[in-house]
């Protein structure tokens, strides 16, 4: 396979994520974290790490827009809950190190 056709391969799958991520409202970032390590903030910070790498300026703003599919705080208000005890004493062992 070359690279460019690699390129949209990875695209495409990044687009249908996201497009995923976007249905499932349901699944809270803190579950994501505490299975995967990541989640949609994380994709928010690569994405707008990779434009500056880039010399592109896409601000935190920006990328959660892309990632969300509406501002954050839209989304935080509409389909964030709290998190359980149990929640965060698995986030407590799992969280990310950086």
């Amino acid at each position: 396979m070359d690279a460019k056709t690699q390129t949209e391969l990875e695209a495409a799958a990044f687009r249908r994520l996201i497009a995923h991520l976007q249905e499932r409202t349901d699944v809270q970032n803190i579950d994501m974290m505490n299975l995967t390590g990541f989640c949609r903030n994380c994709l928010s910070r690569w994405y707008s790490e990779e434009a500056a790498e880039r010399n592109l300026d896409v601000n935190q703003d920006a990328a959660r827009k892309i990632v969300y599919g509406m501002p954050y705080a839209e989304w935080k208000e509409k389909y964030q809950r709290e998190a359980t005890a149990d929640q965060k004493a698995a986030f407590e062992v799992n969280k990310p190190n950086d």
